[in-house]
């Protein structure tokens, strides 16, 4: 199976208004800040051009003081030498002081933020950078645990999330127009629309311009099927997992901004799995890649649940995450627990226990 370099040791519903038109963020800066619900937004048929803010800051405090507890012991490798456990991140979206807390929570890394996990596995689905405070960072550490994982005998990989799209497109295409089938788009507008942090801009380097652009989009593990985005999507880049990654590999390597943006459109579909005929969505997938169960990131919970968002912009509570959602028929995981609504940035162990 194809793997993404530097990983690790081996190397449709369609979208309706109300689904898009949430409140517009909190603290934000940047010409887009004072975004509002009521503000125009573009049609959302299959033609849907993601240029209008996706998802909403609720609320967040601007600094948060993490506790290092004494993190708690990994489940051992199977007696036989089988491979270790499995663990799945949901989007951190640059909240790296979270993201620290929750590996630390689960055993899988020390106070001093190293893998301490042994020969466990773990998977981060997508969007590392964008709306939090330092999405660098994040990259940075989740490089280095690929590293440290792979010496000691386990694996730390990741996925190709849109916010990887969007960065990769903004950094490579800038102001260039494209073809978004509803009016001029740009990467650059679209970035900052959609949380677009000038710093992660600034301290973007070719190492993790060339790490993002060789992430897979889809993975197979222990009859989980790995994704970033609650989308059929995936549908259109092939007929297998090998020929999905190779042909969004091959699009990056093109290099030619239409094609990355059709790409970025397409992941940053959702909620295909949510609603009537979900159950049959996720099974497209599962037939065509194998599984028995789809876990995505992409969608927050609070979301997939119906308890934000509107079309008047009321203001809603703090959302409430406990732990990943089990829906469409317990066939599909949601593991974006909202940490830039406030939500919880999720780290669990695979299988789900009961």
């Amino acid at each position: 199976m194809t793997q993404g370099a530097g990983q690790g040791p081996d190397a449709e519903h369609t979208a309706t208004v109300r689904d898009f038109r949430v409140p517009a963020y909190v603290g934000e800066t940047g010409p887009y800040a004072h975004t509002h619900p009521g503000d125009a937004v573009p049609p959302l048929d299959d033609g849907y051009t993601p240029t209008q803010r996706d998802l909403p800051v609720i609320s967040r405090d601007d600094t948060l003081d993490v506790p290092v507890e004494p993190a708690p012991a990994v489940p051992e490798a199977q007696p036989d030498g089988g491979p270790g456990p499995l663990f799945v991140v949901g989007d951190v979206h640059g909240y790296l002081d979270e993201l620290l807390a929750a590996l630390a929570e689960k055993g899988l890394i020390d106070a001093a933020g190293q893998w301490s996990a042994g020969t466990a596995r773990l998977w981060f689905l997508g969007d590392f950078t964008d709306r939090g405070p330092d999405g660098i960072g994040v990259i940075d550490l989740v490089m280095r645990l690929s590293a440290e994982a792979a010496a000691a005998g386990g694996y730390c990989k990741a996925l190709m999330g849109n916010h990887e799209l969007l960065l990769l497109g903004a950094r490579r295409f800038g102001d260039t127009p494209v073809n978004s089938g509803a009016g001029t788009a740009t990467f650059q507008a679209a970035w900052l629309l959609n949380g677009g942090q000038r710093s992660d801009m600034d301290r973007l380097q070719d190492h993790h311009l060339q790490w993002m652009a060789r992430l897979d989009a889809v993975e197979s593990v222990d009859g989980h099927l790995l994704l970033h985005s609650d989308t059929t999507a995936y549908l259109d880049y092939g007929d297998s997992i090998e020929a999905v990654n190779d042909t969004v590999r091959e699009t990056l390597t093109r290099n030619d901004p239409d094609e990355v943006w059709d790409l970025f459109r397409k992941f940053t579909k959702r909620f295909s799995f949510r609603d009537e005929g979900g159950t049959e969505a996720v099974r497209s997938l599962l037939d065509t890649y194998g599984g028995t169960r789809v876990v995505h990131g992409h969608s927050p919970i609070p979301y997939l649940l119906g308890e934000v968002g509107s079309e008047d912009g009321e203001e809603h509570a703090r959302p409430v995450v406990e732990g990943p959602h089990v829906y469409a028929g317990g066939l599909a995981i949601g593991m974006d627990g909202g940490v830039t609504m406030a939500g919880k940035l999720l780290v669990e162990q695979l299988p789900l226990q009961n």
